[in-house]
């Protein structure tokens, strides 16, 4: 009992969701000494879904391996590849398969959805008191995901919010350059993928819309774009939205072409989108690379200036602050003039 206590303790512990994870698949390693544990997530939108382990450990293994968090979504298995798994998650619940090895797959979900799969390998059937404790871990490892959720994510939209950039900026840009090992002996280590891009995103008119049609509206437009930020970026790259109608998107990508073509895509789409009542809504961008001992606020600022320059020059366009410097309509400490911004 004590150990389960502590286990709980450890769980509830910590608001980082890899650990979070890490933490989950551990105390199960510890709980009933399986031969592997792991929790599987399904990403990727309709037809191209795609399992990404977010923890897993063996028996022998000391700390969890996981999928890269900026994986290549081609480089993961699909979902139909593990049948047993798929069909868990699909309908809900648990099932138990005989060995050996036996498998347990107990479904992963929150309150309005399932996120993905628990899978543990054992040498022996899992008893009652096993499964029990399996669904009670899984009950509380939800409902703290559910608060975390709650504290992290924007009411309207469901996207992370901006008191998490911070932290979100700093973490994942640890890591920039870095090789993006798997971990696990199935997949080849992948090669460092280049740069942190940090991209804002403004609505064009968005004023006349709330003017003009009710914030009721207004509100169907933002929900309706960050869908179309959900399936215009990857999986992986994390998409805030900062209040009102500016979002902003952190990616990583190989230089500042890709960058570039990745914001013109999400800013084609929003110019085709027919908007119900509304009609067509553009968006201006301005982005900027993530340096070396780059601050949150500083990179934040430098794409700031790029959006405003956006606006003030036409709106419905994507505009990089380093090519704005290179042709001299901007420098580092530069201001642009007072424009209307709505």
């Amino acid at each position: 009992m004590t150990q389960l206590v502590d286990h709980l303790a450890d769980l509830t512990g910590f608001r980082d969701r890899d650990v979070l994870d890490v933490t989950l698949v551990g105390a199960f390693k510890d709980l009933l000494q399986p031969l592997s544990v792991a929790i599987y997530r399904c990403v990727g939108e309709a037809g191209n879904q795609r399992w990404l382990t977010r923890a897993r450990m063996t028996a022998s293994d000391v700390v969890a391996t996981a999928d890269p968090a900026w994986a290549e979504m081609d480089s993961l298995p699909r979902i139909a590849d593990h049948p047993e798994r798929f069909e868990v998650y699909s309908r809900g619940g648990a099932a138990l398969l005989p060995g050996p090895p036996h498998v347990g797959l107990f479904t992963v979900a929150t309150d309005s959805d399932a996120v993905g799969v628990l899978e543990i390998h054992t040498s022996a059937a899992l008893d009652d008191g096993a499964q029990r404790l399996i669904r009670s871990m899984l009950r509380i490892y939800c409902n703290f995901q559910a608060l975390l959720d709650y504290s992290e994510r924007d009411t309207l939209t469901g996207l992370l919010n901006r008191k998490t950039f911070d932290n979100s900026f700093l973490k994942a840009t640890a890591e920039s350059g870095q090789p993006l090992s798997t971990g696990s002996d199935d997949r080849r280590a992948l090669p460092p993928i280049g740069t942190y891009w940090i991209g804002v995103i403004d609505i064009d008119h968005f004023k006349r819309v709330n003017d003009n049609f009710g914030h009721l509206i207004g509100d169907e437009v933002l929900l309706l774009l960050a869908r179309l930020m959900r399936t215009g970026f990857r999986i992986h790259d994390r998409l805030y939205r900062f209040g009102g109608e500016e979002f902003v998107v952190l990616m990583r990508c190989e230089n500042e072409a890709y960058a570039a073509l990745a914001f013109e895509r999400f800013r084609s789409s929003m110019e085709k989108y027919p908007f119900p009542q509304v009609g067509q809504i553009t968006v201006s961008i301005g982005f900027t690379e993530v340096t070396p001992g780059d601050t949150p606020s500083a990179a934040f600022e430098r794409a700031d200036k790029a959006v405003y320059y956006a606006k003030g020059h036409g709106r419905n366009q994507v505009c990089s602050h380093a090519g704005l410097v290179a042709s001299g309509e901007l420098t580092n400490a530069a201001k642009v003039g007072d424009v209307e911004l709505f």
